[in-house]
């Protein structure tokens, strides 16, 4: 019983600290925290690229802001309820820390040419940082790579390019950008769950 329990503490100290660093340091918002996700997933093992990616569609789905939300996610997954507040503690402490001490110093900051240099350098960092996990995500969700090379025939995820495209061309028209965004993640889950009972 007592191993147990230790082995859940741990658990959970593992899971406060890698939300932690993640909060640290993805610059950002809650896209910049997936190449630290994928990172945390091959380190710790507890998810692959294929876990996070249906991890990213649930957090988008959710009300709430995506980083956060993936965070309750894998701390639920890995430990549920106990493993979901304190991964989320996790990634928020850094930035409440941060916007605490900023705020005694604001007007200092403001005016630093040291803090403006800094973040036109974490800029494109970040930009760099996010579209890299963009496609990693891309690949794994519209190829279906395998050991035996690449068949466009076989490799291509159709259904999955085909509404990525129509989702991409009808956001790009004025009227359909007035829609709220519930009603594409609604259409999109259930064209989702079609495409699987139609064993596409």
């Amino acid at each position: 019983m007592n191993t147990l329990m230790n082995l859940q503490i741990i658990t959970l100290l593992r899971l406060f600290y890698e939300f932690f660093k993640t909060g640290l340091f993805a610059v950002g918002g809650g896209l910049a925290t997936i190449p630290f996700l994928r990172d945390m997933g091959a380190s710790t093992g507890w998810f692959t690229d294929a876990d996070l990616t249906t991890m990213i569609a649930v957090s988008e789905s959710t009300p709430g802001p995506m980083g956060v939300n993936m965070a309750t996610y894998v701390g639920f997954h890995i430990a549920s309820i106990p493993g979901a507040v304190i991964a989320t503690l996790g990634l928020i402490t850094p930035s409440i820390v941060i916007i605490l001490i900023i705020a005694g110093f604001l007007q200092r900051f403001r005016d630093s040419k040291l803090v403006d240099s800094a973040f036109k350098g974490l800029r494109p960092a970040s930009t760099a940082l996010i579209a890299a996990a963009g496609l990693s995500v891309a690949k794994n969700v519209l190829l279906h790579l395998g050991s035996g090379g690449f068949d466009i025939a076989k490799s291509v995820s159709w259904p999955s390019v085909a509404l990525a495209a129509l989702v991409f061309a009808c956001m790009q028209q004025k009227k359909l950008k007035k829609l709220h965004p519930i009603l594409f993640i609604g259409i999109s889950a259930v064209a989702g769950i079609v495409f699987k009972f139609a064993g596409a």
